[in-house]
């Protein structure tokens, strides 16, 4: 009994230094799934005026609607916030919004438009004060085009980061887009490190492993897979509605961690269960650029796609540098193996089953 006793001490103490890296990447927020700060802007300019499309995810345009208007989703309330909140302006005066729509799309995302009359000032300022009623953290992707597609300038809005003027048509010159783009890295970690649902599912699959060439098998081709379907649905050739692929995102939790309660030790064959998983997942990610407009009405989507998913790798390689070490001396204790591991497992099934319900 005392040795026992002595054993369980001493996995304690590993096992709360798990705990605390765990704490520290968010799990005590898991049930939020996925980071909900994500939305774009889009401004078109024009002979005599300017367009204006914003796009939200619904759970971000209901926080924006004034308190006390109830559960239902009033568009006509969205539109008249976000138009008097997101202000477009040229060098001298400020314009009146003009011919004000707001609509629920087909994935659940608020799309609200405008126009303003304008006499191709020199410089356009946007002022995103909107980002004030919204989460700390959200951001906004801002873009500006000619009439003919062609881009002026990408900028990432933030609540401390919210105003910015830009200049039509010099910035044609002296803004290279690849500037903004490279905005996307620390979003790709970001993404990541907040995608509680992704995480949870990483850590469900290296929990079990105890070679370095397995978890060295699982993590690339989760990244393979996920690159695919990464890029095929942000150009739009694969659909991936989220009403589907965000329960799938959760029942690949669910199957690994009863995989890990019911199969024991190292299951064989786990990195093509991560490949296949891994697409879905890639779905996911894509969810994120689509909300930010990447891909759409002629915007680019090279250097962003490539930004963006570096930065989930480096989120990941980060993820499965720390936690891997701990784990595998962990494994060398039999309590670890023989407790920890079966109740981290229930656990895992259980959080995914929670979210696979809400999701549905």
């Amino acid at each position: 009994m005392s040795a026992n006793r002595t054993e369980w001490t001493s996995n304690k103490g590993l096992w709360g230094r798990l705990c605390g890296i765990l704490l520290v990447f968010g799990f005590p927020l898991m049930v939020w799934g996925h980071d909900p700060g994500l939305s774009s802007a889009l401004i078109r300019t024009g002979p005599c005026k300017l367009e204006v499309t914003l796009t939200f995810a619904r759970r971000d345009a209901e926080q924006i609607i004034e308190p006390g208007t109830g559960s239902r989703f009033e568009p006509r309330l969205l539109g008249k916030a976000t138009s008097d909140e997101f202000c477009v302006s040229g060098a001298d005066s400020t314009a009146k919004a003009e011919g004000l729509r707001a609509r629920l799309d087909d994935q659940n995302n608020a799309t609200i438009s405008w126009s303003l009359p304008w006499h191709q000032d020199s410089v356009i300022k946007v002022d995103s004060k909107l980002l004030r009623r919204l989460p700390p953290g959200h951001r906004q992707y801002l873009a500006v085009q000619l009439a003919d597609g062609k881009m002026v300038a990408e900028r990432l809005l933030s609540t401390q980061d919210h105003l910015v003027e830009i200049a039509i048509p010099a910035a044609l010159a002296c803004e290279p887009p690849a500037n903004s783009a490279i905005s996307f890295l620390p979003l790709g970690i970001q993404h990541i490190l907040t995608g509680y649902d992704h995480l949870l599912f990483l850590f469900g699959l290296l929990l079990v492993t105890r070679r370095f060439r397995s978890a060295l098998q699982i993590i690339t081709c989760f990244t393979i897979a996920h690159s695919i379907t990464l890029a095929l649905a942000t150009l739009g050739a694969v659909p991936a509605p989220a009403r589907l692929v965000e329960p799938l995102i959760a029942a690949s939790i669910v199957y690994v961690g009863v995989e890990n309660l019911t199969r024991g030790g190292e299951p064989k064959g786990r990195w093509l269960l991560t490949f296949v998983f891994g697409l879905i997942h890639g779905c996911g990610f894509a969810s994120v650029l689509r909300e930010l407009g990447i891909g759409a009405g002629g915007r680019s989507i090279g250097l962003p796609l490539i930004c963006f998913n570096g930065g989930v790798e480096l989120g990941q390689l980060l993820i499965a540098a720390i936690l891997l070490p701990l784990i595998w001396k962990a494994q060398t204790r039999p309590a670890f193996v023989r407790r920890i591991v079966p109740v981290s497992s229930t656990a895992i099934a259980l959080l995914g089953s929670y979210w696979f319900v809400q999701r549905l």
